[in-house]
């Protein structure tokens, strides 16, 4: 269990959402975590959803796919392409939900080296509009990040 809090802002009129968060991992293994698809379908997900990865090739100008599934066997698509990717330091992509089409994201995701050895994640998500951002929220897309983020923290504790 971690005691590193999720940290998500999304300030009022603008069309981004920031978030951050401490690992007890050093960057290189969180980076894995992030980008070797079979850590990946272990813990980017929600607690009540499995997850089914379609293709995650993280390089630069590497695309990917996947979906959550609920326990009523619903299916939530989500795809993208990796712009940019830096080894241990950052990640950049887009981002789109299936069920929203045409409302894509783009986000920048660094990976800080912390005293001790930990990682501090920051994730800056540049939204079309205010209000997809809005929608995002709304889609309980906080809970379901700390629920992943805690399942990361299982995965980087693992021997």
């Amino acid at each position: 269990m971690s005691t590193h809090p999720t940290t998500v802002t999304a300030p009022e009129g603008l069309p981004y959402i920031d978030v951050v968060r401490d690992f007890d991992a050093p960057p290189a293994a969180v980076f894995r975590a992030w980008t070797d698809p079979s850590l990946v379908a272990q813990w980017l997900r929600p607690d009540r959803l499995t997850m089914e990865i379609d293709h995650y090739d993280a390089r630069t100008g590497g695309s990917w796919a996947y979906s959550h599934r609920g326990p009523d066997g619903e299916a939530y698509a989500f795809h993208g392409t990796f712009h940019s990717v830096v080894p241990d330091e950052s990640i950049t992509q887009t981002f789109e939900f299936g069920g929203y089409p045409g409302h894509a994201s783009l986000e920048r995701l660094t990976f800080e080296p912390l005293e001790g050895g930990g990682t501090r994640t920051r994730s800056h998500a540049v939204f079309e509009s205010v209000e997809d951002r809005d929608g995002m929220i709304a889609s309980g897309m906080e809970g379901g990040l700390s629920e992943g983020y805690a399942h990361l923290d299982d995965l980087l504790a693992a021997p």
